[in-house]
């Protein structure tokens, strides 16, 4: 709850990359219906495109979504989910900008919304749910809105409601050869990285051992550093003995020591080319959203995973 009020507030910009809505969708459904009575039927085409998002919120909303389709059917039944590759032409009564975009529809047979309450359904703390906070779909309207997306709703007492959410999609075509749920991007997860040396940075001395384990089992070469100065030390050391770091992971905050900001503004006099990626659990932050301006390559929110973490090493390490 504390992340999405986070990203419901102003400034909890998305951080984003490329992501299958499919794949994503899926695993949202999966999530939040485990142990419901309601299933979910899917039909999604092969080559639906790929968005440039913040996997976590996207996930909020179809989280958000497919939870409330489910108390909508306390019986049981099915949510229909649809998606669809769209392009929105200029003057469109979406008032969208003119693009591709992708088209998902989600769909339940529940009792439906009564029309008075319908134009309501998005404004903060509006609920007809008597334990309910009134924020879902507010905070779901909102992250919809910060990737430039469109969302709406129709509904029909006793025969159920419908969303309709409009993204705007890559500017890359993804071919029909193209697995949903893989990237098409030259060299990640095809290129070797083993041997690349990379410096992680973080106050939590338990994530650090789990992070530094998984990279290493992916076969990258690790070195830890607890904070700024520690991680300044060695990245100056590497560059003395001509065996520099390819990457660089800094934690954005560091309780009682140098923290991200003022590492990357160091590192950057010692080398203008270091490939940082920063890292945060707090989403709202400006420099997560707008990380190349303050002199990193990526941004990776917590908690991520290591297939998260490994795409954007090889981003950062091979220039995608």
């Amino acid at each position: 709850m504390s992340q999405q009020l986070l990203t419901f507030a102003k400034g909890g910009g998305p951080v984003k990359r490329t992501i299958s809505i499919s794949e994503l969708l899926m695993d949202s459904a999966n999530l939040a219906l485990s142990g419901a009575k309601t299933t979910s039927k899917f039909d999604i085409p092969y080559d639906l495109r790929q968005v440039e998002a913040d996997k976590g919120q996207l996930d909020q909303v179809f989280s958000n979504l497919f939870i409330n389709a489910n108390h909508a059917m306390p019986e049981g039944g099915t949510i229909n989910v649809m998606a669809e590759n769209i392009n929105i032409e200029a003057g469109d009564s979406l008032l969208l900008n003119e693009g591709r975009y992708v088209k998902i529809i989600v769909a339940d047979q529940g009792i439906g919304i009564h029309q008075d309450h319908l134009q309501k359904v998005f404004d903060p703390y509006f609920t007809t749910k008597t334990k309910g906070s009134g924020l879902g779909l507010a905070i779901t309207h909102s992250i919809v809105k910060k990737h430039d997306g469109h969302i709406c709703v129709d509904s029909e007492m006793g025969v159920g409601t419908t969303f309709h959410i409009y993204l705007p999609a890559c500017e890359v075509e993804i071919t029909g050869d193209t697995v949903p749920g893989e990237t098409e991007r030259e060299g990640v997860g095809t290129t070797s990285l083993a041997g690349k040396k990379v410096l992680f940075m973080d106050d939590d001395a338990i994530i650090s051992m789990s992070v530094t384990r998984e990279l290493k089992d992916l076969e990258y070469e690790v070195e830890y550093a607890r904070n700024g100065t520690e991680a300044i030390k060695l990245y100056k050391e590497s560059i003395d003995s001509r065996n520099p770091f390819d990457a660089v992971i800094l934690d954005l905050t560091i309780p009682g020591g140098m923290g991200g900001m003022e590492t990357i503004r160091k590192l950057l006099t010692i080398d203008p080319d270091v490939k940082a990626i920063v890292a945060s659990g707090y989403s709202n932050d400006p420099v997560m959203s707008n990380f190349k301006e303050y002199g990193f390559k990526d941004a990776v929110a917590k908690p991520y995973g290591i297939e998260e973490l490994d795409e954007a090493l090889r981003g950062v390490i091979l220039g995608d």
